[in-house]
């Protein structure tokens, strides 16, 4: 993975307080991570930056929609996604990114970079199966959902006597006669 400059956020110039930026993400970003799920993505990134006087505070949320292929029937749609991330940054000895909301940079570094943790909250919020709107509605139709209809298994109601175990009919007649 390259390093992606433009989601560098230098802290050491900013005053301490609350500072905002704004990054549109589309397939590019994507492709630096090798990531090649969405057909194509169109998702703003608002990043809330709180700097403190020890510390760094960073609320991230995103919204926008990615182009994906249907699990059941292979048609792209058009999938709505959103989520939040918040994470702590503080300063250490060394770097540490092992928790998920904590990251330490070692003392002196002077820019951190939001890519990694913008990429994980948009991937996270893809949802694991992903199903074409039209179907669940009854509106999308298209030959493998009239494929998988014939396939689907018959249900078959033949609970007859001939058919149950004569072993447990014997046990049946036990509780019967009392």
């Amino acid at each position: 993975m390259e390093t992606l400059k433009e989601y560098d956020i230098p802290f050491v110039g900013l005053k301490v307080g609350k500072h905002q930026f704004e990054y549109q993400i589309d397939n590019t970003f994507f492709e630096a991570f090798n990531y090649n799920e969405f057909n194509s993505c169109n998702i703003t990134v608002k990043v809330v930056l709180d700097k403190k006087s020890s510390m760094l505070e960073l609320n991230l949320k995103s919204k926008g929609v990615v182009n994906v292929p249907c699990d059941l029937t292979n048609e792209p749609f058009d999938l709505e996604v959103k989520n939040k991330l918040y994470l702590v940054v503080k300063f250490g000895e060394e770097y540490n990114n092992e928790n998920e909301e904590l990251l330490i940079l070692p003392h002196g570094e002077h820019k951190v970079n939001i890519a990694q943790y913008i990429y994980e909250m948009i991937v996270l919020s893809v949802p694991a199966k992903r199903v074409h709107p039209g179907i669940k509605d009854g509106t999308l139709s298209s030959d493998i959902l009239k494929k998988l209809d014939e396939l689907q298994p018959k249900e078959e109601k033949n609970n007859t006597r001939e058919d149950t175990d004569p072993r447990w009919d014997k046990l049946k007649k036990l509780l019967t006669d009392k």
